[in-house]
């Protein structure tokens, strides 16, 4: 165990945590959580400041806590000086918690002692305990089922059962929406969220899942990739806990490969890396027994802590370009894949899969044999390359009545002029030729998986108060990111713009038999159209719905031009 483990006597005596209280395998409860920290701040003042800084839907206080070196504790004051802050995010899974226990004792050690404290430097230590607070008080010890200990623990879901590390865009919960002002107020230079995974088995108590470099991009990609994780792995083993990629199997079992794990915006890493921010997601494994986690997760913490006190001027000058950068991208990637064609390797230590009959059915099932270890370099699938890149327009035009669209806009400090008149002007609108939805709900939305598009020029009136978001801002990645449809997580593929997808009108069959005669004659493309339709589809040529319905949907006369179009539009030229 790392010699930056050792803690005084006295601190433990007087401020123990719940986690050394016990016997190493429990986590703390909410209501000794808080209080905690509470006490710690009432007793250091000029060290840490913890308040509440929002509700949960079950009106739950969410709290947050500050560290800084200097007694300075001002938000504006610190962005002000140009402070670096990192941001240390617990508890948005309670049912995985070691990131909560380690977290309090590293914020008992900054204040009782002073030569850690002093460390810190310039850096600002912002940390929130317990994010999904409301998963927190659903304790039990059955929720995680493949997981070794602790002895009691909180669930996955908050009080609306949303999975809070699939909310970060859509913010159906109210957690997420304090969480989005949050931390675009702070804007962290580096944020790591405490997890535990599920998946294979292997050697190793801590994997690890980083903002992927090829996404984040600019000058932060390269460095993250380059300069960063290399130190960090290089310093997680010399601390005694090696530590290796998340293991997300090309296949069935990590002999095959690796691949990173494409961490799009509904999760916590793909979320900051819309602001700039270099994002951790540490996933210990949940096989390891709880004080292994719970040690190798503090040894995660200070390792990426400690890098960044130490790198803070280089994060920040990196951070500051690719902000630049993106007030004149003349073009942005929204949708990503990995490149299976230049792999790297990892030497990796596994165990043995086997495949065995089950006793339950007829079919063979895996186990992992944990006498016959491995260690073996394996394919590790890190580069991605861009597969959907659109042409950046000068600004998108959001019509007032998307009014949640623009609230998120707002709560990420995304830059909006409102208009203050009517007023024409040429876009280009966007249409839906093919959509392609789940079956099932995913996270309370019906989530639109593929999205085939095609675009046109246009002359709309915009109207007093709408909404103009110009792409030459800081948080034009943001914009970009939820505002086009195709993009991984856009506002659209979560289902904000579901009411355009729908016709409002429909039709008698008996009356509309004779006006689809008419406008067969009338409307020559329609007719067109509609030979290509009996030629493909014959067998339907004997069901009137389907017949009377495509002349309805493809004809002139009564199109809605509301019906498939994206509401938002693309402007070029302003």
């Amino acid at each position: 165990m790392s010699a930056h483990y050792n803690h005084p006597g006295q601190a433990l005596s007087v401020y123990p945590t719940p986690y050394e209280l016990g016997n190493h395998n429990q986590t703390t409860t909410l209501d000794l959580c808080i209080p905690f920290y509470q006490k710690l701040a009432a007793d250091f003042p000029q060290i840490l400041q913890f308040s509440q800084i929002g509700v949960s839907d079950n009106g739950i206080p969410m709290h947050a806590g500050v560290i800084s070196a200097d007694g300075v504790f001002e938000r504006e004051q610190l962005k002000a000086a140009a402070r670096p802050v990192f941001f240390n995010n617990n508890g948005i899974h309670p049912g995985e918690p070691e990131g909560i226990d380690a977290c309090m004792a590293l914020v008992r050690d900054f204040c009782t002692q002073p030569e850690r404290l002093a460390a810190l430097g310039n850096t600002v230590f912002l940390f929130i305990p317990v994010y999904n607070v409301d998963g927190c008080l659903n304790r039990q010890n059955t929720s995680r089922v493949n997981q070794d200990g602790p002895e009691l623990f909180g669930f996955r879901a908050n009080g609306r059962n949303l999975d809070l590390n699939r909310d970060f865009i859509k913010c159906d919960s109210l957690a997420a929406q304090v969480f989005n002002q949050f931390f675009t107020s702070w804007d962290p230079d580096v944020m790591v969220d405490t997890h535990t995974s599920n998946g294979a088995d292997y050697s190793y108590t801590m994997t690890l899942i980083q903002t992927q470099a090829d996404k984040l991009g600019d000058g932060l990609g390269p460095f993250l990739r380059s300069t960063m994780l290399p130190k960090i792995y290089d310093d997680m083993q010399a601390r005694g806990w090696p530590t290796c990629p998340y293991v997300n199997p090309v296949k069935v079992t990590p002999d095959d490969g690796i691949e990173d794990f494409l961490e799009v915006p509904r999760f916590s890493t793909g979320y900051a890396a819309l602001h700039h921010t270099i994002g951790f997601m540490p996933e210990t494994h949940m096989l390891k027994p709880y004080a292994d986690r719970y040690a190798s997760m503090r040894s995660l913490v200070e390792v990426v802590l400690e890098f960044t006190v130490t790198n803070a001027a280089q994060i920040q000058a990196l951070r500051a370009a690719a902000k630049q950068a993106a007030t004149q991208k003349a073009q942005w990637p929204v949708q990503w894949k990995a490149d299976h064609s230049q792999p790297s390797s990892f030497l990796f230590k596994g165990f043995q899969a086997v495949y065995s009959p089950s006793k339950l059915g007829n079919y063979t099932r895996l186990s992992y044999d944990r006498s016959q270890p491995w260690e073996k370099q394996i394919a590790y699938y890190d580069h991605f390359v861009a597969e959907t890149v659109i042409t950046t327009p000068k600004a998108y035009l959001i019509p007032q009545a998307w009014r949640e669209v623009i609230a998120r806009l707002r709560w990420n400090k995304v830059e909006l002029h409102t208009l203050a008149a009517d007023q024409t002007m040429q876009v280009q609108s966007t249409h839906f030729e093919k959509i392609g939805s789940r079956s099932t709900p995913y996270e309370g939305h019906m989530f639109h998986d593929t999205v085939e598009i095609t675009t046109q020029t246009e002359t709309v009136l915009a109207r007093a108060g709408d909404v103009l978001v110009y792409l030459n801002q800081e948080n034009a990645r943001y914009a970009v990111e939820t505002l086009e449809p195709q993009a991984h997580d856009s506002f659209f593929r979560w289902g904000f713009f579901n009411s355009v997808l729908e016709k409002k009108e429909a039709y008698s069959d008996y009356v509309f038999e004779d006006s689809a005669l008419e406008m067969l004659e009338q409307e020559p493309e329609l007719k067109a159209k509609f030979e290509r339709w009996k030629t493909q589809n014959p067998q339907l040529l004997s069901d009137q719905d389907a017949v009377l319905g495509f002349i309805f949907a493809n004809g002139k006369r009564h199109h809605e031009p509301e019906w498939l179009r994206y509401p938002v539009l693309s402007v070029f030229d302003v």
